[in-house]
């Protein structure tokens, strides 16, 4: 009896972990590399078009930062929830400077991982 008493509170706690994770967001990165003939600059704005007119207004949505190397591309976001970050990214292709942004990565570079936020 105590063993399956002690098996259940260690199943909750890890449930409950588990809830406490997600209601403390979930943060988004993106990695990928700008086309050959794309410069940095060019794709900066563009970039920058994308966060001001569609992801910063997408509900959910905390903060993004962008970095660079070469030409490899880094994208964080942070969001309230997973369903904001889908939701924001059914909703991407919409967005008015999306065409133009991905014409300038490498399509087949591009990863995208969530990861819920612990602390």
């Amino acid at each position: 009896m105590k063993s399956v008493l002690f098996a259940g509170l260690i199943l909750f706690s890890s449930m409950a972990g588990a809830v406490m994770a997600q209601d403390k967001g979930v943060l988004e990165v993106v990695t990928m590399n700008l086309k050959d003939n794309v410069s940095v600059e060019a794709f900066a704005a563009v970039d920058k078009a994308i966060e001001d007119q569609h992801v910063s207004k997408q509900p959910g949505f905390v903060s993004r930062e962008t970095a660079v190397s070469g030409h490899k591309w880094l994208v964080i976001v942070h969001w309230k929830s997973a369903d904001a970050a889908q939701a924001s990214m059914d909703s991407f292709a919409n967005a008015p400077a999306a065409a133009e942004f991905m014409s300038m990565i490498d399509a087949s570079t591009m990863t995208m991982t969530r990861y819920d936020v612990v602390r």
